[in-house]
């Protein structure tokens, strides 16, 4: 898979899935869609990604990477609460999210290997 297919998947993910926890929550809190405004981000880089922009493709790393650490402070209280579909929504876009790390970086080494 390619960095820029990693990354719209990502970010439909953290669209969805924040907007899923915000809409069937019992007490929905405007923090559930942090997750949401991040897919957007993402999804607005997408194409600066798949052109290999470097300055895009970097902020959409940045990004990515603080939607994968900011993810693990909701799991904890997720955890917590005991809330089970919360973790496993989390986990979830963690997963998406840290997969999309990894493409990524392969992206940046292969691009470096090519320039050498």
């Amino acid at each position: 898979m390619k960095a820029h297919t990693a990354s719209i998947l990502n970010s439909l993910i953290l669209i969805l899935i924040s907007l899923w926890g915000y809409l069937t929550s019992e007490s929905p809190s405007p923090t559930a869609l942090i997750p949401l405004f991040f897919g957007i981000a993402l999804l607005l880089c997408y194409r600066g990604v798949k052109n290999e922009n470097k300055i895009i493709s970097h902020i959409a790393v940045v990004l990515t990477l603080i939607v994968f650490l900011a993810l693990f402070m909701p799991l904890n209280g997720a955890i917590e609460r005991g809330d089970s579909e919360a973790r496993n929504r989390i986990i979830i876009m963690l997963l998406a999210t840290g997969s999309s790390m990894i493409y990524f970086i392969k992206s940046f080494i292969t691009a470096r290997k090519k320039r050498s």
